[in-house]
């Protein structure tokens, strides 16, 4: 699916996915879901990448992927900033938390039945360096 929008006539914009069936106008069929309410898809990814997180697999793919660029990196410095993901997601502007999910997320499978999001592992060795810099600055700014 593709991101596209269109414009209601008091000039409201309607965000939506369309399905590449439809892009294409090829398919003698229509799919089983040609266009998705943007809203709808994103808050329904956001959720699983949050949940996903939160998977103790992900912990130890996460200090796989980080290693392979900071050597140094413990496992636990990656538990460390993926807790502190949570807590702070619904702080972040919307285009931080766009920016982390454009980081996070490889692909979303759209069917049916349901949605399957496939990650990034080096996006998130990435967002945990990050995180790990920004813990000792925050810390030597509030002492």
């Amino acid at each position: 699916m593709s991101p596209s929008h269109s414009r209601g006539r008091g000039g409201q914009m309607y965000r939506y996915y369309v399905s590449q069936a439809v892009l294409k106008g090829g398919a003698t069929e229509r799919p089983a879901i040609a266009r998705l309410p943007a809203g709808e898809i994103e808050a329904a990814v956001v959720a699983q990448v949050r949940a996903l997180l939160r998977q103790p697999e992900m912990v130890v793919g996460t200090w796989r992927a980080a290693r392979t660029t900071a050597s140094d990196v413990t496992e636990q410095e990656v538990l460390l900033a993926l807790e502190r993901i949570e807590p702070l997601w619904d702080e972040l502007f919307p285009a931080e938390r766009a920016r982390i999910v454009r980081l996070l997320v490889d692909r979303v499978d759209v069917g049916a039945e349901g949605a399957a999001v496939r990650l990034r592992l080096d996006g998130l060795g990435s967002l945990v360096r990050d995180l790990a810099v920004q813990a000792p600055e925050a810390g030597r700014a509030a002492a």
